[in-house]
C-alpha cells in the first residue's frame, strides 16, 4: 500500500500518455486516444478499466454506432483506442469482440474538381495559402504533409520533394512541379531572413521528430531543419524553455480554400484533401499507369489507388448515353393542361430520308 505522504502513482490518463510516447505515435494520435478512454470511463460512470473488460467495450462501441450514430471510422478509432488502452497500458487481452454492432461503412467517391475547377480556386488564393494549394495538388501532399515541409526535403536539382512520417509513419518521394520552383525558392529567401532575425534575438529553435533534439542538441536551430512554411509567432517551449517557431497552422489553409471554393461558385464540397483525389484522377486521364501514382501518393495497397479510376474515360465514365444516339434535338411543347406548371418535353424526330425508287 502507498503511504499517504509519499508518491502517487500516476493516473490512467498520464499512463496512456507515456505509453503512446514510447511508441513515437503522433501528437494527434495521443489526444484522440486520450479522448477516447476519458469517454469510455465516463460512459460507466467513472469505473476504473482495469475492472471492466469486453462486455463493457461492447457496450460503449455499440451505442457509439446506434445512439451516438458515428461514422464506421469514428467507432474504429475508439476501438484501436480501448485496444491500446488494455493491450500496451494495462496488459490485458481482450477477446474478440462478437456482439459488437459495427457502424456502417458507406461506399464514397471521392471529390474531384475539373482542371478548370482547380484553376479557378487557385487563382483566387493569395500568399502563403497559395503556395500551398499548389504544392497540394502539383504533389498530391496531404494537408499537414505540406504543413510539415522542412528545408531539407525540397530538391530542386532532382525535382523531388521527399515526405517524411507520412500516414503510417511512411516515407516517400514525390514530384516538386517546376512550375513553382522560383516561387519556393523566394519563399526560402523569406524564411530565411525570418531565421536569421530570430537567431539575432535568441530564438530559432524547431520542434525536430523524436530522440533528435538528444542527439543533436543544436540541430534545432540549424537551417535544414527550419519549417518550410512557418508561423508567424514563436512560442515558449514549457520543457525545454527555447523560443521556438511552429509550422503555420493547417487551419490557416483550409479557411483559404473554403472561402476559395465559394468564391468560385464550385457546388461541390471540395476541401484541401480534393486537391490530392484531382492530382491522383487528372495523372490517370493523363496515362500514368495505376503503380506509379500509387507510389506518389504513398498508398500501401493498390486497391486503394484504384478508385480513382472511376472517371477515366473508360470502364462506366466512357459509357454513352443512348439517348445522345438520338438524331433530333430536345424541344420544349406548349402545356396543354393548364394545371401542370413544367412544359413536356419532347424528342422531334429527324425527317428519314427516303430512297428513290428504282425503276425494273
Amino acid at each position: 500500500m502507498v503511504p499517504e505522504n509519499g508518491p502517487q502513482p500516476p493516473r490512467l490518463l498520464d499512463q496512456v500518455r507515456r505509453a503512446i510516447r514510447t511508441r513515437h505515435y503522433s501528437r494527434r494520435t495521443e489526444k484522440a486516444y486520450a479522448g477516447w478512454v476519458r469517454r469510455y470511463v465516463l460512459f460507466h460512470g467513472k469505473r476504473h478499466p482495469a475492472d471492466m473488460g469486453a462486455e463493457e467495450v461492447t457496450r460503449f462501441l455499440t451505442w457509439l454506432a446506434t445512439d451516438a450514430n458515428v461514422t464506421a471510422s469514428t467507432q474504429n478509432q475508439a476501438l484501436a483506442a480501448l485496444l491500446f488502452l488494455y493491450r500496451e497500458v494495462l496488459g490485458v487481452e481482450l477477446p474478440w469482440l462478437d456482439d459488437l454492432v459495427r457502424a456502417n461503412r458507406p461506399a464514397h467517391l471521392p471529390v474531384v474538381l475539373a482542371r478548370t475547377e482547380v484553376r479557378a480556386v487557385l487563382d483566387d488564393l493569395r500568399g502563403t495559402p497559395r503556395l500551398m494549394a499548389y504544392l497540394l495538388y502539383g504533389a498530391g501532399l496531404r494537408l499537414l504533409e505540406c504543413a510539415n515541409l522542412r528545408v531539407k526535403d525540397l530538391d530542386f536539382e532532382a525535382h523531388r520533394i521527399v515526405v517524411r512520417d507520412g500516414k503510417g509513419g511512411r516515407d516517400r518521394v514525390t514530384i516538386l512541379p517546376a512550375l513553382i520552383e522560383s516561387e519556393l525558392r523566394r519563399q526560402l529567401e523569406r524564411v530565411r531572413r525570418l531565421h536569421d532575425d530570430d537567431l539575432s534575438r535568441g530564438a530559432g529553435w524547431v520542434e525536430l521528430p523524436g530522440a533528435l533534439g538528444r542527439k543533436y542538441p543544436n540541430a534545432g536551430r540549424e537551417w535544414p531543419w527550419q519549417w518550410v512554411f512557418p508561423a508567424t509567432r514563436t512560442y515558449r517551449d514549457r520543457v525545454t524553455g527555447q523560443r521556438r517557431r511552429h509550422h503555420l497552422h493547417e487551419t490557416v489553409l483550409q479557411r483559404a480554400v473554403r472561402e476559395a471554393v465559394r468564391t468560385a461558385g464550385i457546388a461541390k464540397p471540395a476541401t484541401c484533401h480534393t486537391f490530392r483525389h484531382s492530382f491522383a484522377t487528372h495523372l490517370l486521364e493523363d496515362g500514368y499507369d495505376i503503380r506509379t501514382i500509387q507510389a506518389l501518393l504513398g498508398h500501401r495497397d493498390v486497391r486503394t489507388t484504384m478508385i480513382y479510376t472511376h472517371v477515366l474515360n473508360r470502364g462506366p465514365g466512357g459509357v454513352r448515353s443512348p439517348v445522345d444516339r438520338l438524331a433530333g434535338p430536345l424541344v420544349q411543347l406548349p402545356e396543354a393542361d393548364p394545371g401542370r406548371s413544367h412544359p413536356k418535353l419532347c424528342y422531334t424526330p429527324a425527317p428519314r430520308r427516303i430512297s428513290p425508287r428504282r425503276e425494273p
